[in-house]
């Protein structure tokens, strides 16, 4: 017969467990890169919680922004989309700041950047100096390029975004983006003001693309191929859980980036 003596026992028993599991559980704050918050955390993020016990707690503010937030000591690691150097150049684009020399790039994997236009756009493929004129201004209308007798509208990402920072500088080749362009806070905001406007053309993650309602929204225009890094970004060295979450993403859990 069970008493009340071993069932109160087992209760104390079980209640002491799951309070040590909830002594044990580990918050992560990653703060940055929408690209990699999108394509990498929030697909993954159950079953890192799961293989690891880690929770992670996710701020999409762009690039310059999480490495700000990072160096004040707001998260734990800064999710970036461009190398280290590029990163700390948009921290100070976004904030005036100078970042610390103590941080240190885990990249996880690497990135597409696609060029988008509008659906109705007859424009299929375009070269990297034919990219340049129509996103800096010296090629103002599609029909110089084989499309409508149509005024360029060039959407872009804010100053703090490294998507925007990567293509205006390995396609671009630094110039600035003509005068008028329409500057916006979100990725998913790029892809919709380039769906609404014949004349409309953006840069935008693949990763991005590929969501639920985004593909369909847009047409994507052969060009050379613009890459760069994923990565989180940590003051000196990761600390044991920043390195776990970037060890499972590279390891088992490769299989929750979208592509």
């Amino acid at each position: 017969m069970v008493t009340k003596a071993i069932l109160t026992g087992c209760a104390l028993v079980a209640g002491m467990t799951v309070f040590s599991g909830m002594a044990t559980a580990e918050t992560v704050r990653l703060h940055g890169s929408t690209t990699v918050q999108k394509r990498i955390m929030e697909p993954g993020k159950d079953a890192l919680k799961k293989a690891t016990g880690i929770d992670i707690v996710l701020v999409g503010n762009g690039t310059g922004n999480g490495v700000e937030d990072l160096v004040a000591g707001k998260c734990d690691a800064a999710m970036a989309s461009e190398e280290l150097a590029d990163a700390v150049a948009s921290m100070k684009d976004a904030s005036g700041k100078a970042a610390t020399g103590d941080l240190k790039p885990n990249v996880i994997t690497d990135d597409i950047i696609k060029v988008i236009v509008n659906p109705a756009n007859p424009v299929s493929k375009l070269t990297k100096e034919q990219l340049k004129g129509l996103h800096n201004g010296t090629i103002d209308n599609w029909s110089k390029v084989g499309g409508p007798d149509l005024s360029v509208i060039v959407v872009t990402s804010h100053l703090g975004s490294a998507t925007r920072k990567v293509f205006q500088k390995s396609v671009m080749e630094g110039t600035p983006y003509v005068a008028g362009a329409l500057e916006v806070e979100t990725t998913r905001k790029e892809i919709d003001n380039v769906s609404q406007f014949p004349e409309g053309i953006g840069a935008v993650s693949m990763g991005f693309i590929n969501l639920p309602g985004n593909k369909e929204k847009v047409k994507i225009v052969d060009t050379p191929v613009i890459s760069r890094p994923l990565m989180l970004i940590t003051k000196g060295d990761p600390s044991p859980a920043v390195k776990k979450i970037v060890d499972f993403f590279k390891g088992e859990g490769k299989k929750y980036i979208k592509d």
